[in-house]
């Protein structure tokens, strides 16, 4: 099989672009002490970013806000939220919700 130098040189150039931003700030954080106000406020980092991505899949449909087209994600949700609150398992929430769900398209 003949490798095409050019399409070689695309993933190399993507591997190099995507290990850069990945590596280099844990190299520089990792020689520096963060004060701790710092770290409290990257821990809010990653709920942050679920929550963005949960209000976006389920109150928005073609871009609009609705809560009629994604009624049965948002019942789907609800055990699933309670099930992060009261177990902080990401497993076990995610299996509640895909189970609700399932619950709920069956039914509907």
């Amino acid at each position: 099989m003949d490798i095409n130098s050019y399409i070689l040189f695309i993933i190399i150039g993507c591997a190099i672009v995507t290990f850069i931003p990945r590596v280099l700030p844990l190299m520089l954080l990792s020689r520096i002490e963060l004060p701790k106000w710092a770290i409290n406020w990257l821990k809010h980092i990653p709920v942050a970013v679920m929550a963005a991505l949960l209000a976006q899949e389920l109150l928005l449909s073609d871009n609009e806000f609705s809560l009629i087209d994604n009624k049965l994600e948002l019942f789907a949700c609800i055990p699933a939220f309670l099930t992060a609150i009261l177990t902080r398992s990401l497993l076990g929430t995610v299996i509640v919700g895909l189970l609700s769900m399932m619950v709920l398209r069956f039914l509907f």
